[in-house]
Parts: C-alpha cells; sequence; structure tokens
C-alpha cells in the first residue's frame, strides 16, 4: 500500500502506535530498536506509564530489555496509577525531561479513565512536540485515536486521547474479524479506521506521514 497519511491533532516528532506482541521474545525488537535510535542523545531516560495495566514490574522488564538495545538507557517507572497520579508535578516532571515516553497494554479504560484530558495527556504532548519518541503498545495505542473500543464489553465507545483526528485505531488486529474496527468505523466522527496487527507498528511524523515497521501490514479504512 502507498503510505498513509493520518491528521494529527498534535505536534509530534515520532509518534508509535505498536499492535502488540511480547518485548520478551523478542517479537518487537525490529521496532524498538528503530525507535531507540531516534531516542534525543541528550535525554536518554524512558519514562514508563503504567496506566493500563496497573503494573510497576513492567517498567523493571522492559527496562532491563532496552538496555540490551542501548546500555546508555534508563527507563524510570512514572507511577501514574489513577487520575491524582497525572496531575503530581513530580510525575509531570518525568515525563517532560524523558527522551521517549512508552505506555505500557493493558486495559484501554484503565487508561483512558487515568490519562484522558488530563495534565499528564499535556505533559506528553509537550514532550512530543519538544523531540520525545511517543510509544504505545496494544491497548495504550487504542488509546490515541478519537474513540477505542472498550474492552469491558460496554455497547459504547471510549472517548480518546485524540492524538489522531477523526481516526480509530484497533491493535492486535486480525483480518479475519474486522468488526470490531468497523464498529468503531460506523461513529459519524470517525473517517479513518486503522488496525495494527501484534508485532507490527505505525510510526507517525512530524507531516502525519506513516512508515511500517516490523513484521506484518496494517489495514487502513477511510470513508468517502
Amino acid at each position: 500500500m502507498t503510505s498513509l497519511k493520518v491528521s494529527l491533532a498534535t505536534p509530534v516528532t515520532t509518534l508509535a502506535l505498536i499492535g502488540g506482541g511480547e518485548f520478551s521474545f523478542g517479537e518487537t525488537r525490529a521496532i524498538d530498536e528503530l525507535l531507540v535510535a531516534r531516542i534525543p542523545r541528550d535525554r536518554r531516560k524512558i519514562a514508563f506509564i503504567p496506566a493500563a495495566s496497573g503494573s510497576a514490574e513492567y517498567a523493571t522488564h522492559l527496562g532491563a530489555y532496552f538496555k540490551q538495545i542501548d546500555a546508555s538507557l534508563e527507563t524510570i517507572n512514572v507511577p501514574i496509577y489513577r487520575g491524582r497520579d497525572s496531575r503530581r508535578q513530580k510525575n509531570l516532571n518525568l515525563l517532560l525531561e524523558a527522551g521517549m515516553i512508552y505506555l505500557g497494554g493493558g486495559v484501554t479504560n484503565n487508561l483512558l479513565a487515568t490519562m484522558h484530558e488530563s495534565a499528564a495527556d499535556i505533559a506528553m504532548r509537550d514532550a512530543a512536540a519538544n523531540g520525545a519518541v511517543i510509544v504505545a503498545i496494544g491497548a495504550a495505542a487504542s488509546c490515541f485515536g478519537a474513540f477505542a473500543r472498550d474492552m469491558r464489553g460496554g455497547s459504547s465507545a471510549l472517548a480518546g486521547l485524540a492524538w489522531l483526528t477523526d481516526t480509530a485505531i484497533e491493535t492486535g488486529f486480525d483480518p479475519e474479524n474486522d468488526v470490531p474496527l468497523r464498529r468503531l468505523m460506523s461513529l459519524p466522527e470517525i473517517h479513518l479506521g486503522i488496525g495494527i496487527p501484534a508485532k507490527t507498528a505505525i510510526v507517525i511524523g512530524a507531516d502525519g506521514v506513516t512508515e511500517i515497521a516490523g513484521d506484518g501490514q496494517i489495514a487502513a479504512f477511510r470513508k468517502t
């Protein structure tokens, strides 16, 4: 397919949305090496946001993994687990100082309840505009569209972080079952639907042009 261009609602340098995969098994290694190479040389810290999973251990294992790629990297767990955590200045400072912000997978509902229209989201946007690489995987990546699927089975879609305008994202995408993405596409506000399978990422640049990284191919549906 030709390069997909998305409409960004916030300035970014690099925004990577990964469909899923176990980093501990090397399933996202090619993607992660690409993104590590883009971290600013004067900011070798990765700020990990655990809001989707609620697991602090996630950051520990991820940090050890990134050390294998680049020994100069330090990964810090930014303890944002609930709404009040997303307002703490110490946490905001950690996001603003990082060269990469990594949002781990888990449950969309958890991340959006914590981060939607929060001070932490504003700090992430400021960091992105200032050259930080923003990475989200699995359920966290689904949250960057205008709406996201309710992983707890609710009939209504969840309001997303809306970094991408008029767009819905379905991660862990299976081309044999595109019903969840098509349901999001039925919303009148959504004009572009992107399905990202595991072990695959879309990497979005400042101009909204995307490149595909990893093993698979994305699916894109656009309303006429």
